[in-house]
This record gives C-alpha cells, structure tokens and sequence, in this order.
C-alpha cells in the first residue's frame, strides 16, 4: 500500500505547484527590480507567465474544442490580453489566482471528506485468525477468506461480517446502523464489520472477506458520493454561455470609450467566475458528508441536489412503514385452555426452530414472562408446520391444512373454525388431536410515523403516497394509521415502477423510499429513490441514489432538511459571488480598478464565496 504523505503528494501536486511556481516568480521578479534589474524583472515575470500561464490557456482550448464552453473562458482572455499588452505582473496574478482557487477548492473537499477519512482511518487492518489447537496468528485483513473463524477481543472492531460461532458480548452497531443501545452477541447471532466488541471475546466465523463486508461497502458508497459532479455545477458551465459574451461586451465598451487595454485586462481579471465554479461543489459536497454524519450516504451530489426540490414523497410499506418481521398480534384460544398455557407449549416446540414465525413465537412467549420447556420428537414439515411432544402432549402447529391433517390423523375432529377471517398470517394450534386455538401475526407498524408525515409536510412535500403488494384493505389499514391518504395494495413491482411514473409524467418531482428488492425498479423510475438499509441493502442499495444506514425513517427528513439547506446555500454562494463580481466588473470598465487591483478582490471575492459554502458541513 502506498504511504499516506506519497498519496497526499500525487492527490495535491498540480494544486500546490503551479501556485508556489507563480509565486516564485513573482518573488524573484520583485527581487531583481529593487536591485535596479528592470530587464531581468521584465524578463523573469514574462518567462514565469509563459510557463505557468500556457497550461492554462492549452486546457482552457481543449475544453472548447470537445464543446466544453466552461466558465474559465474569462481567465484565459485575461492571460491572453495580459501577454499582449505586456502586463506579466498582471498576468501571473490571474495565474495565481485561478490555480490558487483550485488548491482552495482541494482544500475545501479534504475538509468536507473528514467523514471519509475518518472511516478509512478507523477501518481495521489487522484479524487474528484462529488456527488448529486454539492458536492464533495475526494476518492483514485482506487476507481474510470466508469461512475463517477469527477471534475479537474486547474493544476491537469487527474486521469482516460473520456470525457468532463461540462466545457472548454486547456489540456496538452504532457507526453501521446508528442504533445507540449495544446489541447481544450470542453464538448465531449475525454481526457486521465496522462494529465493536465491548464486553467479551467473540469467535467470528466469517461469512465475507473484507472488502466484501458492510463497512467496506459503506466506505466506497461515500467515496463514490465524492467523485460525483451535481446538476448545479454542471449549470455554472452553462452559465458562461452567456456570461462571457457580457463580458466581452462590456470589454469593447470599456476600450471604445478609453482606448486603454489596461482597463479592458480589469474588466477580465473581477470577471473572472470563480465563485461559481469553486462554491458550488464545495456546497454539495459539504452537505453530502453532513448527511454521512447522520447516518445517511448520499451516493452522488445530483441526488443531494434533486432531493432538494421533492413535491412528492412515495413509501413502499413491508420493512420501510412497517418493521418489517411478522410479531405475535393475538393468541386465540378454544376449547377452555388459557392462554398463556397454550403459548408455553407452542413456544417449547419452536424454540429450537430457525423459522422466522417460530423466533416470533419464543420472543412473544419470552415477553410474556413464560418459562420455555423442551420439546422431543420434533419433525418439521418445511412451508407447512411443526410437530413433535411437550411434556407427554402431542402438538402440532402450522397451516390449516396442515393441523387439519394432523386432526384427521386421530379422527377427532375439524381444524379451528374461521380461520380465513382478514386473510391475514395465523399458525394454528393442535394439541392431543384437538384443536386449541390459532396464535396471529402482524408486521407492526414503526413508532413515530404520525410526527414524521408532518415533518414531511414541513418540509414542504405535498403528497405522499403508500404502494405495497400487500392486500388493499390492509394496506390502507396501514395508510390512516399513519396518516397518508394515497394508498394502492395488490400492486407488482412493475405497477409501482407504472404510478411513480405517471407522478413524474403528471410534472411532480418524486422521492421513493423502500427496502427490499421489489422496490428497486421504482427507486431507479424516481427522481430520487432512497433506500433503508438496515435490513442489509442489497440490490435496493445499489439502485437508490441515497441509502439510509439505520432502520430509522426519521433519517429521511433529515437529508431533506439537509439537502435543502445546502442547495440554498450554494445558491446564496452563487448569487452573492456573481453580484459582487458583476458590481467590481463595472467600477473597473470606469477605470477605477488596475488590473493587479482587480485580481486581488477577485482572489477576495474567491475565499469569502468558498467559506460561506463550507458552512453546509458544519
């Protein structure tokens, strides 16, 4: 791996050398001009202009040759005129500040990419793999493959994903998931990398390597948001359009009615757009690393810039409105055996069951402060039920048909009455061949949506809408619980993908939010699609623009609210640059600003712009 300060050096060397190059130009020009050199003075500023100047010029060329018609057209006819009318000082001014504009510009990104940085920095880069005989070697956590078992002492960051294979603690999830409480590690429970260790040592075994893991994947998705170029910037481009036929107008005004080229070389220096070109991005990529803080990744600065202007706001509901894991709701219980027996029996049968609706069961029973048994003779009948004995009784429980056979089985009798009810998820009970009563399951709904839909409403999003495959009844159930009026059930993914679309035919400018898989071709149909990636992320990561770290639905008003203060301040930026820009350009077609004058209120201009956008990251 390359040296940090040799990478620093090759990320900073066109930044950073050209600007001290003019500058020792300057220096030595100065130099030999107090010493009574005029000629030489004369000469070092013009070969230093020459140098320093010309790579300018040439890539300034290139861009309008690919049709690139980019805002530093105005610095180039600066430098151009400068050479011609022999105002080298003048010239490498506009040199100095053009370039020192971009090393502020690198400056401002490697203080906006702390986050970043901070992830890089933290991440481990040492495993200690366990070898036969209960010994351990450290190896680089490149070297990881899956499948090693790996040994985390306490207070050590967890190098790889995996699942606890010996050992018990209590983990700190909260750079992944933003989750404060720590989490119980026991032996199955599945962790990420990027967690801590708190309390006692943990065999890992690894399910991927390294750089396939949750932090490493967390780490390129906030680079990737880096390296993008928003809309906005993209705008001050076409910006020059029109900007720089002004400026040449106001040029040949100024020579027609003074005849002096040193007036028309002022005129370019103050026109210089360097506010526009250096205070957007560093805006947006401000307020892309401040929603990195909060948990939120932004994956490029478009997305920042689109969320801004949202209207309409669309929820997928399993996983993103509600919780998505099925809960105990009710216990039903027939034929006099009480409730909470009933649950204890069901729950020592499923205890040892890895179905998601027997976890269910336990919690529900564990939550109830009932003692769970153990079971014997357990067979299970994948995607129907369970069978086996607790204490000398016969239980069976799953589906109807499957509690129908196992009655049919002793002839006594009919499966629970009025089970269809809602349609909704039921595990019915037998017990000794009789039918017991029916334990229902819900997806519960998140707490706190209510107070989220009216931050929405805050915010200014009009609309919001609730798309879900689920039934229509319950998914509207779901809506005015939570207070949303637009509610469409029984939908495929492709009708989802068919109602964003006709929301963005309609001229509305729409966010999605979703978690699972189906709801990935609707967040790529939307504006901007907004993914919960508490439940692993996926191909629903990859295809939002934005993927939210936690489980918390809070955190999406969070980067609006972000993402609205940021583009108002790129914009504040871009408005009052251009203002005082266009005032200086006016008081210097007058012939009250020198050319060397106007560089530095220009560089002035530069600096106050740039540190009035680097407030989107604090």
């Amino acid at each position: 791996m390359r040296p940090r300060w040799i990478a620093a050096l090759h990320a900073w060397r066109w930044q950073l050398l050209v600007p001290a190059a003019v500058g020792a130009f300057l220096a030595a020009g100065a130099a030999a001009r107090v010493l009574g050199h005029a000629d030489a003075a004369a000469a070092t500023w013009t070969v230093g202009l020459v140098i320093t100047g010309l790579p300018l010029v040439w890539r300034t060329l290139r861009h309008l040759l690919h049709g690139n018609f980019a805002t530093d057209v105005v610095a180039m006819l600066a430098i151009v005129v400068a050479v011609l009318i022999g105002q080298h000082v003048a010239g490498l001014v506009i040199v100095l500040m053009q370039t020192g504009g971009e090393a502020l510009e690198k400056y401002a990104e490697g203080r906006a990419s702390a986050a970043v940085r901070a992830l890089e920095q933290d991440a481990p880069r040492i495993a200690h793999r366990i070898l036969a005989g209960a010994q351990s070697e450290d190896v680089e956590v490149e070297a990881i493959a899956v499948g090693d078992m790996l040994l985390v002492r306490p207070g050590e960051m967890l190098p790889c994903d995996g699942h606890v294979a010996e050992g018990s603690s209590h983990v700190d999830t909260a750079r992944i998931t933003g989750e404060p409480l720590p989490v119980a590690a026991i032996v199955g429970t599945s962790l990420s990398s990027g967690s801590i260790n708190l309390d006692g040592p943990l065999t890992l075994r690894a399910t991927a390597t390294a750089g396939e893991s949750q932090y490493a994947r967390i780490v390129e998705l906030v680079r990737s948001a880096q390296g993008s170029k928003a809309p906005l910037q993209r705008l001050a481009d076409r910006y020059a359009m029109w900007f720089t036929p002004i400026t040449i107008v106001v040029c040949v005004i100024a020579y027609a009615v003074s005849g002096d080229w040193d007036r028309v070389l002022a005129v370019l220096v103050v026109a210089t757009p360097c506010p526009l070109i250096l205070a957007t991005p560093v805006a947006i990529i401000g307020g892309v690393n401040k929603a990195a803080r909060a948990h939120v990744i932004v994956r490029n600065g478009g997305a920042m810039e689109q969320l801004a202007d949202v209207t309409t706001a669309v929820f997928d509901k399993t996983g993103t409105l509600t919780v998505g894991t099925p809960e105990v709701s009710r216990v039903v219980v027939t034929n006099g055996m009480p409730e909470g027996e009933l649950l204890r029996l069901v729950a020592s049968l499923e205890h040892r069951s890895g179905h998601l609706l027997a976890r269910s069961i336990v919690r529900a029973a564990t939550e109830a402060g009932v003692v769970v048994g153990e079971a014997r003779d357990v067979t299970e009948d994948p995607g129907r039920g369970v069978k086996g004995t607790v204490e000398d009784h016969a239980i069976c429980v799953g589906a109807r048909t499957y509690a129908a056979d196992c009655i049919a089985g002793t002839g006594r009798g009919e499966a629970s009455p009025a089970v269809d009810g809602d349609g909704g998820l039921r595990a019915h009970v037998v017990i000794d061949g009789v039918a017991r009563g029916t334990i229902e399951f819900a997806d519960r709904v998140r707490p706190g949506l209510p107070a989220f839909f009216a931050d929405l409403e805050r915010l200014g999003i009009r609309r919001t809408l609730l798309l879900s495959g689920d039934s229509a009844a319950h998914t509207l159930a779901i809506a005015k619980a939570v207070g949303i009026t637009d509610a469409r059930g029984d939908l495929l993914p492709g009708d989802k993908v068919t109602v964003v679309n006709s929301l963005v035919d309609a001229g509305e400018h729409v966010l999605m939010v979703g978690d699972g898989t189906n709801d990935a071709p609707a967040l790529s149909a939307a504006h901007v699609g907004i993914a919960l990636a508490g439940h692993g992320g996926g191909i629903t990561a990859e295809a939002a623009d934005i993927v939210v770290l936690s489980d918390d639905l809070r955190n999406v008003a969070d980067v609006i609210r972000i993402s609205r203060r940021t583009l108002r301040i790129a914009r504040q930026s871009i408005r009052v640059g251009l203002g005082l820009s266009a005032a200086a350009m006016l008081v210097a077609a007058a012939g009250h600003i020198v050319p060397i004058a106007g560089a530095v209120l220009q560089e002035a201009i530069d600096v106050a712009v740039i540190l009035n956008a680097l407030r989107t990251s604090r």
